[in-house]
């Protein structure tokens, strides 16, 4: 069977994208790390499916999956793609916000430009149950041992779990290995994206992410959220930042508890194509 798509990327972080509005998702976790697998699929980070909304409020429903063939909650990246595609589907005009509704509940989307896309990714989840991470009560700072090391962390939920570390130098070895055990810690109940973040003034930041089911990516929107609500919370930046990440910048707006985190930033599509599905797989 042949399997369209098309392949989209926010500043980096790399989508497949699968028109599913008529005939529905149908691949299992071995097609979907078949799919993501760069050398004999086509890659990705993250898998993304739009489909007609559960919810009657909502224009549309999208899925997200890992390379890895797990779900995801959120994906402040992929939902600008999203929106982007449904642009080029003549589903979404220059101006409109619309309601999609993603694993995590309704999203407003805003499409500034044919490739510039503004989203309300909801006010940022610090209670500790609902992130979930194991913590007695919600606070701005928790000690997490790792090895043989006490690390200093801020956790949140921007739809997905994050850990956010706060470091001086982003190009530190130890990064390397800190992340893949950050994002798999006893402490988050369903792992964590591990977020890395140099604060440069109160208005810009760098950001390195290791994604639970991803690994290392090129740019992380839920993860450039995370970072700045931390800090925000923390009342170490402004309720604007410029999150840069190897792959670009982002901005992120947020005024504080009551009132929702924006994201913008770009959405850019690489190219379409048809995937072979394999007939069997290991």
């Amino acid at each position: 069977m042949q399997l369209p798509f098309s392949k989209m990327h926010g500043i980096g972080n790399d989508f497949v994208v699968l028109d599913c509005r008529h005939d529905g998702f149908a691949l299992d976790a071995a097609q979907i790390r078949a799919l993501a697998d760069r050398h004999t699929g086509v890659g990705f980070d993250q898998l993304l499916s739009v489909e007609p909304a559960r919810d009657p409020s909502c224009a549309f429903y999208y899925g997200i999956w890992n390379g890895d063939g797990s779900a995801s909650g959120q994906c402040g990246n992929g939902v600008r793609c999203v929106a982007a595609w449904l642009h080029r589907a003549g589903a979404l005009a220059l101006g409109d916000s619309v309601l999609i509704e993603s694993p995590s509940g309704p999203v407003t989307v805003r499409l500034l430009g044919a490739n510039e896309v503004t989203v309300d990714m909801g006010e940022p989840i610090f209670e500790p149950a609902r992130i979930p991470f194991a913590a007695e009560a919600a606070a701005e700072r928790y000690e997490l041992r790792v090895d043989d090391a006490t690390l200093q962390i801020g956790a949140v939920s921007m739809g997905n779990p994050h850990a956010v570390m706060v470091v001086r130098d982003l190009a530190a070895p130890d990064l390397q290995r800190l992340g893949p055990l950050l994002s798999s810690h006893e402490r988050f109940a369903q792992g964590a994206n591990a977020g890395f973040v140099q604060q440069l003034d109160r208005s810009h930041l760098r950001l390195r992410v290791h994604e639970r089911g991803a690994g290392w990516t090129q740019a992380c929107g839920t993860g450039a959220c995370a970072a700045m609500a931390v800090l925000h919370r923390r009342g170490d930046v402004d309720d604007r930042v410029w999150v840069e990440l190897p792959g670009g910048s982002l901005q992120i707006d947020w005024a504080g508890p009551g009132h929702p985190l924006w994201m913008t930033g770009p959405a850019a599509f690489a190219f379409e194509g048809e995937w072979t599905i394999p007939a069997s797989l290991p």
